[in-house]
């Protein structure tokens, strides 16, 4: 789901950080707190699966 949404947010931003920021508000907006505490975790264990773009965005929900 992480990729989709950064797929589709990629296209009307106008920089990689812009879009990794509007990916990053999307999920603290609407993700619930173990959704995003999972995929964190995912990240930090592998994140193999995650695209370039949603990979900055789930490093940005810990900053």
């Amino acid at each position: 789901m992480a990729n989709q949404i950064a797929a589709n947010l990629q296209h009307g931003a106008g920089s990689e950080a812009d879009a990794a920021d509007q990916v990053a508000n999307h999920m603290r907006r609407f993700w619930a707190r173990s959704m995003k505490i999972q995929l964190s975790e995912y990240l930090r264990e592998d994140g193999g699966e995650l695209s370039p773009l949603a990979r900055e965005a789930v490093a940005r929900l810990d900053r």
